[in-house]
């Protein structure tokens, strides 16, 4: 890895936790995708669009962790469904919030203050809180790998 875009998605921590290669899956999809996009271009971006991008880099990275061992499609069905829901993800804010730096938690506000129409299934405020999640893993994805990675694994999910 020689390019400066390059080495902005390459983790510093070589030893990762057990879950480190579900992150690791993610890295080619973003350098293969997005390797030019400037931080301007990602300041450009809503906080909706984010939440778009973070909901389908989670839903991935949760459905690579359950990956293996095989299961059954029900199975796994279940897994994924049990961590992707706005309840969960709601709770897995509030765990990372202490977590945040400043910039994070301005763009966590965003992704809050964007979710404003309502659902029937859940209340408004931990639709609100999912949503924040969601800004904040697309924003991270889009612009630092690193701290993405380290923010995934705090998550410490079962298997």
């Amino acid at each position: 890895m020689n390019s400066k875009e390059e080495k902005q998605f390459e983790p510093a921590d070589r030893d990762f936790k057990a879950d480190s290669s579900t992150c690791q899956v993610l890295r080619p999809i973003n350098q293969n995708l997005y390797p030019n996009i400037s931080p301007a271009q990602v300041q450009q971006v809503s906080p909706s669009a984010l939440a778009y991008l973070g909901d389908a880099v989670y839903e991935l990275y949760i459905r690579m962790f359950y990956f293996l061992p095989p299961r059954r499609l029900e199975s796994y069905h279940h897994l994924v469904v049990a961590q992707v829901k706005a309840e969960t993800q709601a709770e897995i804010m509030r765990k990372l919030s202490p977590h945040l730096n400043a910039g994070e938690l301005e763009i966590a506000r965003r992704g809050r203050n964007a979710a404003t129409g309502r659902t029937r299934r859940v209340d408004l405020v931990t639709y609100q809180q999912a949503t924040s999640l969601e800004a904040l893993i697309g924003y991270l994805y889009l612009t630092d790998y690193q701290r993405l990675t380290e923010l995934l694994q705090k998550l410490q999910l079962k298997l």
